[in-house]
């Protein structure tokens, strides 16, 4: 381990711990702070010293950022109790799909008529800019409470629902269908149906006589099925929502794993990941063309709030619950980045074209968030016990 490596290591835990301060002073959720902060700290390195002083492509930190994102989807799937899904179901995929559809085509015709942009940058545009924010959402629900009720639960399984479509349409338009799919298809359904046996066999034998065994156990299986997703063209977070799904009816059962594997992820993942994000947002390029940022922002939060108010209005019908959940699925930032990163590196879009997606991405991230916290929190859930599920 060099010295450079563990300078780097102590700025960006140093930016966490920073976060952590503004977010509790403000009352507002850390990842948000820990991206605001990332933006910040890029636009400074910048000006000053050049982005890459930060270490922000370092091997080693895509890995800890990457792992941040793999395992907080974890966590999210693992909230998805089997029972609470199969009372919620109509709801999840409904608004789930319609998240994903609405933004999607009005995306990609706002890249195609108002842009102007060629048919595959714009289609490339509706892709990421459909997608909503599972970290995000999961960060702030946890953080907040929500993500032990009924609400919280329908909104993480809705999320889930419209990731799966991008990862499809992306799939689909772009990506040529092949063996590897299938394997790694047949890989993870394999994985879903045999990992709850497994792991409760390896609880009920090495659970409390070995050093944290479980939490090894599921980092390989994340690991693993991460390596075959990219493998297969996909991405790692994808297999671990679903291994969460798989697992939740196992290992929430014991509240002070699910602490510990919180505490390792929020604690010392995450920040990487949330941070990093930021940090590729450049304001400069923002503020020199700005419009195209604003018409693809605008785009992304119009059509998400009109697509979604009226679909969520018929499962939740109290206006603060209604506008909170709508606005949490008009964030993004995870696959909207992915899929932003898949066109540039394919030809698909130019380096403007990825800065202007990115950009909104986490703007995306930032911006529903703090109003939804701000204005619309249904707090009077967090206080009725017979919500908790």
């Amino acid at each position: 381990m060099s010295l450079g490596m563990m300078v780097v290591a102590a700025l960006w835990m140093g930016l966490a711990v920073l976060s952590s301060m503004i977010a509790r002073h403000l009352k507002v959720a850390n990842a948000l702070v820990e991206i605001i902060v990332g933006i910040v700290a890029g636009t400074v390195a910048g000006r000053f010293a050049g982005r890459e002083a930060l270490g922000a492509r370092e091997p080693w930190l895509v890995f800890l950022a990457g792992a941040g994102a793999v395992v907080l989807t974890f966590l999210a799937g693992a909230e998805l109790e089997p029972e609470s899904l199969r009372r919620s179901w109509k709801e999840v995929l409904v608004v789930g799909f319609i998240s994903f559809l609405v933004p999607f085509l009005g995306c990609a015709m706002v890249a195609r008529y108002v842009l102007h942009w060629a048919p595959n940058a714009s289609w490339l545009a509706g892709v990421a800019l459909s997608t909503t924010s599972m970290a995000v959402v999961y960060a702030v629900l946890l953080e907040l409470g929500y993500n032990l009720t009924a609400y919280g639960k329908a909104i993480l399984g809705a999320c889930f629902v419209t990731d799966l479509g991008t990862v499809i349409a992306l799939g689909l338009l772009f990506a040529p269908f092949t063996s590897r799919t299938l394997i790694f298809a047949g890989a993870l359904t394999a994985a879903f149906l045999t990992l709850p046996a497994l792991t409760r066999r390896i609880t009920a034998r090495y659970a409390y006589k070995t050093a944290a065994i479980r939490t090894k156990w599921v980092l390989c299986a994340l690991f693993g099925l991460g390596a075959l997703a990219i493998w297969a063209g996909s991405e790692a977070v994808l297999p671990a929502y679903l291994v969460g799904m798989a697992l939740a009816g196992t290992i929430t059962k014991d509240d002070h794993f699910m602490r510990r594997i919180r505490t390792l992820t929020v604690g010392f993942l995450t920040p990487f990941y949330f941070l990093r994000a930021g940090t590729f947002v450049s304001l400069h390029a923002l503020l020199a063309a700005p419009l195209a940022f604003l018409v693809l922002f605008g785009g992304k939060i119009i059509t998400k709030l009109f697509g979604l108010l009226p679909v969520v209005g018929q499962f939740r019908r109290e206006r603060k619950e209604r506008w909170y959940y709508t606005l949490l699925m008009s964030t993004g930032l995870t696959f909207g980045s992915i899929s932003a990163m898949y066109g540039l590196t394919h030809g698909i879009i130019s380096q403007d074209q990825y800065s202007y997606l990115v950009a909104v991405v986490i703007a995306s991230a930032v911006v529903p968030t703090l109003i939804a916290n701000a204005v619309f929190a249904p707090k009077h859930l967090l206080k009725a016990k017979t919500e908790i599920e």
